[in-house]
């Protein structure tokens, strides 16, 4: 790999060049696509997709496909007005309702983290090194990631390194690169010491029972109490989540995923009175549409607003 391509392969997230690749892939090889394509390819293989994906799925396999384009130095077909026309179409004719992660409120949180103590102290009496270990390090990304609403590849790429403890005040982590960053200086991301579900005290416990010194915070461990040299990888991240809050007594645990812990904050935030411009600039969003995405509304169903279901009259209306 020449230099120039050491850069330009860093310019993307790993996250996106791995969808864009399995995009293209998808087009070229499951659906028997030529590279380059025409525009009439381009709008045919969404006709043929429009009942079985979803509407952002399509537009990300566009995005793919532009870039492929691109790079490869062809014209884009999928700015092609019939593309354009398509795409529009199946969004009128298949309207779909963006799923969100289920936020995980803190309540839960702490069901969780209290579950996670209790296994902790019953691996540490049986001499169970390797469910210790496990335990310690999930408690430590639980707390972490809700504490600091991180996106589950930042929990997974932070590096011990570059985390920082100030002993009962809070601890600063560095990412070299965030989504938001794009200018690529890294952002640091500041969490307070708490009485009770302590990000920091979490995470000096795991580091140090794991004893590490630097590589990556959050690792595999195996059956036998071995921790990986790398981080966890980031389609591992909801499988282990679903997995704690199964153990916990969490109802309905597959409707979590790793942005729950950001949504629960969000929404942590607001209903204790935080305002949009700081809690955007706290957890890192650029811009109120992303941060409205994750916040619920603190009278989702109107009820303070309008009157209790109690206080109507046998007419349906107002007292």
């Amino acid at each position: 790999m020449s230099k120039i391509d050491v850069y330009l392969h860093a310019a993307t997230r790993e996250n996106t060049r791995r969808s864009y690749q399995a995009a293209v892939h998808h087009f070229e090889v499951e659906w028997g696509g030529f590279l380059p394509a025409t525009a009439d390819a381009v709008a045919r293989y969404l006709v043929d997709h429009a009942d079985s994906l979803a509407i952002n799925t399509l537009r990300q396999r566009l995005a793919a496909l532009a870039q492929w384009h691109i790079d490869q130095g062809f014209p884009d077909p999928t700015k092609a007005p019939v593309v354009r026309k398509v795409f529009r179409g199946i969004q009128a004719l298949h309207p779909a309702r963006e799923k969100q992660a289920r936020p995980l409120q803190l309540e839960q949180l702490e069901q969780v983290s209290q579950w996670l103590d209790r296994a902790i102290c019953t691996a540490a009496d049986a001499g169970d090194r390797p469910s210790r270990l496990r335990h310690t390090r999930d408690k430590a990304l639980l707390l972490l990631g809700f504490w600091r609403g991180f996106r589950g590849d930042e929990l997974t790429r932070l590096r011990v390194e570059h985390v920082e403890i100030a002993p009962s005040e809070g601890m600063t982590c560095f990412l070299a690169r965030t989504k938001g960053d794009r200018q690529y200086g890294g952002t640091s991301f500041k969490a307070p010491a708490l009485a009770r579900l302590c990000p920091v005290s979490a995470y000096a416990a795991w580091v140090d029972l794991a004893e590490l010194r630097d590589g990556a915070v959050f690792r595999a461990i195996d059956r036998w109490g071995h921790v990986s040299e790398a981080g966890l990888h980031i389609n591992s991240l909801v499988p282990l989540l679903r997995s704690v809050f199964a153990d916990a007594g969490i109802a309905s645990p597959l409707q979590y995923s790793g942005h729950s812990l950001r949504r629960g904050f969000a929404n942590w935030a607001t209903s204790n009175g935080w305002d949009v411009k700081t809690l955007m600039e706290y957890v890192g969003w650029k811009n109120v549409q992303s941060a409205l995405r994750y916040v619920e509304g603190a009278d989702p169903f109107a009820r303070h607003r309008i009157a209790p279901a109690d206080r109507l009259d046998d007419r349906g209306g107002l007292p």
